[in-house]
């Protein structure tokens, strides 16, 4: 019940922050006085309105949805076996180490033009979110394998548990929380290198073609309006990630030390 009032707040500010994006947005759009410029706001919603209904808004949609789910579905159990083996053997993570360096350090932009040499335009998305996603997930399981309680390490090791009895029993319950964490971190990530992969590589199907088109024509108020539809998809997902992790905390499915962490979303 104490968290009922906080919540509320915390809505109430979201509404009003939004509501102050929107009405400087508006204002701004009325001093330039061009769409072709800066549609406002309205202009942008009834565009988006327009779209959902037509032909060419769902396979664009759907499109991009199958790359963003292809991406993490590569990512995630791979930073799983990187990271558990980082975390547990000190050699591999520093062999590892500089790859996860030039990855952080080199532009989404450099990798995207990269990968479209060797993928084409159908799988540039899909190998531009990978890579960007993987290293962040993978630090975020060497993060929970390093979180692992000592006392309990010194009474595996008491008990003679084996290397699979420890990771199964105290280094995968550890890690979880951080898992998840990163998988939501690489969610929001994956939907922004997988739509900017698409301006680019121009695959089929694909909201960030639609973009580029709009962009070609200058249509101002659609290239707004897909943009408003990513930035919808991507927080629809991030919003359903977040319930689906409310209902297992309630089951007894997600560790209570990703309670924080779910909740300060």
């Amino acid at each position: 019940m104490v968290g009922r009032p906080e919540s509320k707040r915390k809505a109430l500010w979201t509404a009003g922050g939004t509501v102050l994006v929107l009405a400087v947005w508006t204002l701004a759009a009325r001093a330039v006085g061009s769409e072709l410029i800066l549609p406002s706001p309205l202009a942008v919603f009834r565009s988006l309105l327009f779209l959902s209904f037509s032909a060419k808004f769902l396979p664009a949609v759907l499109g991009s949805m199958a790359r963003v789910a292809l991406s993490l579905s590569l990512a995630v159990p791979a930073a799983l076996a990187v990271g558990l083996l980082a975390g547990l053997d000190s050699r591999f993570r520093a062999f590892v180490k500089p790859f996860f360096a030039i990855v952080g350090a080199t532009p989404v932009l450099s990798i995207i033009l990269i990968a479209l040499l060797w993928f084409g335009q159908e799988g540039t998305p899909v190998f531009a979110a990978f890579l960007m996603v993987f290293p962040v997930a993978a630090q975020s399981v060497i993060a929970g394998v390093a979180s692992a309680d000592t006392r309990l390490l010194e009474a595996c090791e008491a008990y003679g548990l084996t290397r699979i009895e420890r990771i199964r029993h105290l280094y995968l319950p550890s890690l979880t929380p951080y898992l998840l964490a990163g998988f939501r971190s690489g969610l929001s990530l994956c939907w922004k290198v997988v739509v900017a992969a698409e301006v680019l590589a121009q695959p089929a199907r694909s909201l960030g073609a639609r973009m580029q088109s709009a962009k070609a024509q200058l249509e101002t108020t659609e290239l707004f309006a897909w943009t408003a539809a990513t930035v919808i998809l991507a927080a629809a997902t991030d919003g359903l990630f977040a319930v689906v992790l409310r209902a297992g905390s309630r089951h007894g499915i997600v560790p209570p030390a990703f309670k924080g962490a779910r909740d300060a979303a």
